[in-house]
């Protein structure tokens, strides 16, 4: 096939033959999907390029272009420029080092779960991957590391992050390591490391492997990829099986009974259920999971493509539309939608008529659990989520845990919470994994569903009459400013402090209350607030709100946005 003049140019622009790193493989690809729309055969060079970025992946024995460093949930970068062979082989020896350290460090004990090396190797590691691309070249360089080590690994495959984590509790074994960046975009590689509580690493265990990855990528030889042996055994493993195991095990814990609800949406006579996998992980799960209620199926974007068609595959709104597109033609009375990240740790939903974020859906799995399931307890919350999940525990007398951003920073009330959740689409509950799963989401909305009847918009909207009404929105910026220099500037938000007025549209709200244990979050008079924080996976600055009148969030973002510009972080 010989290029037409258009694709001999971006050719020309994105790549230096070559020259993996001077070359622009991602930008290429990005522009040769739109091309696709109009000529399906360009996928032979998008092929092509995917060649190159392999290569790149397995070939690359320079440094990260960005230092490796795990945030609020693992380490992110570009497949390739970041993200290769050698890093990951490196990142995966620093792992190796933490668990030697605890037989000369009693401290680590607690966050690894385990006692000595010995008995890490022994317990051994599960190894995953979602469907990007090159995922099974680093999986297996990751195994294969271990194994060299003595590690006993079970390799999973293609699989989930919350799949891992539950196969990891099953399995008691040490830890798990998920190649996958989540939700970020196409070009984007990643590693997740879980200890041996199935929840993401302390910073504790982070900052050590963050420190020695540097060490040891910084003086590295070359990472060896073919099937090195050095005692460890190798084991093949279902782990979805696992995941349900777990589910069935504690159902008198968390009062989901898996088969019967499955059997209930699989016997109900006017039901849809819509879910779109986003081309993710998720996919290869959906149908087992769904089991004999896959009659009620319709699966949305269920084959593999490591592109996802070019868009930033996240639960978003824009992304839900196909899945509110078909529910909006369904003439059943009881309908479920939701989208699924790459991963299946995040999950979004809609019955057709509204959206429902994790924002509103974990004040309503609260609220069902309790009132329903007749569970007594406390829920868990991050700063940047839903004033609706505190006005639910207050009016039920129960406590509130609200802490900082990232799934991590529950492990205190793990196995007291009754449900523990993130504005960000992440939740699990008591009795499953303290790592977020879509999956249990997904069981929490079929069965608060066929339970009461009711769609999750009606559901919402008799929790708006009890608890009150409340409007949260959120946003972000990229930023160029990194580190030290991005904490400076941010620091410039200091000077609102309580009794500071802020001007929101027309008017002048005077804050009540400062939180300052993630970001900072001002909270007004009228119980409206805004919240202002740093990425920790991504080069943005992040910005939530809440309004109480469906018309305020507007205007609290435009407020936000009027703040970073004061600070000099947006023009």
């Amino acid at each position: 096939m010989e290029p037409d003049k258009r694709i001999e140019q971006l050719l020309t622009t994105y790549l230096v033959r070559d020259n993996h790193a001077a070359s622009d493989y991602f930008g290429l690809i990005r522009e040769l999907l739109q091309v696709k729309k109009i000529d399906p055969s360009v996928q032979e060079y998008i092929d092509q390029v995917y060649g190159l970025v392999e290569d790149e992946i397995i070939s690359n024995q320079g440094l990260p272009v960005n230092e490796i460093n795990f945030g609020t949930s693992g380490w992110r970068g570009t497949l390739g420029k970041d993200v290769f062979v050698k890093s990951v082989g490196c990142v995966t020896e620093a792992i190796v080092d933490l668990y030697k350290l605890a037989d000369s460090d009693p401290d680590l004990h607690p966050h690894l779960g385990v006692n000595s090396f010995e008995e890490a190797r022994q317990r051994g590691c599960l190894v995953g991957w979602d469907n990007r691309f090159g995922g099974e070249i680093l999986g297996r360089c990751v195994a294969d590391t271990l194994l060299k080590h003595g590690f006993k690994v079970y390799f999973c495959g293609e699989s989930t992050t919350g799949v891992l984590s539950a196969s990891l509790l099953e399995l008691q074994a040490a830890f798990s390591v998920n190649l996958t960046p989540s939700h970020n975009p196409l070009d984007y590689g990643g590693y997740k490391y879980n200890a041996a509580d199935g929840g993401p690493a302390a910073s504790e265990l982070t900052s050590f492997i963050t420190d020695k990855s540097r060490e040891r990528i910084d003086g590295a030889a070359e990472i060896e990829t073919d099937g090195i042996s050095g005692g460890g055994e190798l084991v093949e493993i279902d782990s979805f099986a696992l995941w349900q195991q777990l589910v069935d095990r504690n159902k008198e814990v968390h009062r989901i009974d898996y088969r019967a609800l499955i059997e209930q949406v699989a016997d109900h006579p006017d039901m849809d259920v819509v879910i779109d996998s986003v081309h993710g992980a998720s996919r290869l799960h959906i149908k087992r999971l769904l089991g004999p209620a896959v009659n009620k199926l319709e699966h949305l974007r269920g084959e593999p493509d490591v592109t996802f068609g070019g868009i930033a595959p996240e639960p978003s709104s824009k992304n839900m539309s196909k899945v509110t597109e078909r529910l909006q033609k369904s003439r059943k009375k009881l309908k479920i939608g939701a989208i699924i990240d790459p991963d299946a740790d995040r999950i979004r939903f809609t019955d057709g008529t509204s959206e429902i974020s994790m924002n509103q859906f974990g004040a309503m799995a609260y609220h069902f659990l309790h009132e329903y399931k007749k569970l007594n307890g406390m829920v868990a919350k991050t700063v940047a989520t839903s004033n609706l999940a505190n006005s639910v525990a207050a009016i039920l007398g129960e406590e509130l845990f609200e802490t900082k951003v990232g799934f991590k920073e529950f492990k205190p009330v793990i196995g007291e919470a009754l449900v523990y959740f993130e504005e960000s689409d992440g939740i699990s509950v008591i009795g499953h994994t303290p790592e977020k799963d879509a999956y249990i989401g997904l069981l929490l909305a079929l069965d608060m569903v066929v339970a009461t009847g009711r769609n999750l918009s009606e559901i919402k909207r008799q929790m708006d009459d009890i608890y009150g009404e409340f409007y949260p929105d959120r946003d972000g910026v990229l930023v160029s400013l990194k580190g030290d220099d991005l904490m400076k500037a941010l620091a410039g938000l200091e000077k609102y402090q309580v009794g500071s007025t802020v001007k929101v549209g027309s008017r002048e709200k005077t804050i009540k209350e400062i939180i300052s244990k993630d970001g900072r979050k001002m909270i007004f008079e009228d119980d409206s607030w805004l919240m202002i924080r740093p990425s920790g996976t991504e080069p943005k600055v992040r910005f939530y709100v809440e309004s109480r009148d469906p018309d305020g969030t507007t205007l609290l973002v435009e407020a936000a946005k009027s703040m970073l510009s004061e600070v000099g972080l947006l023009d």
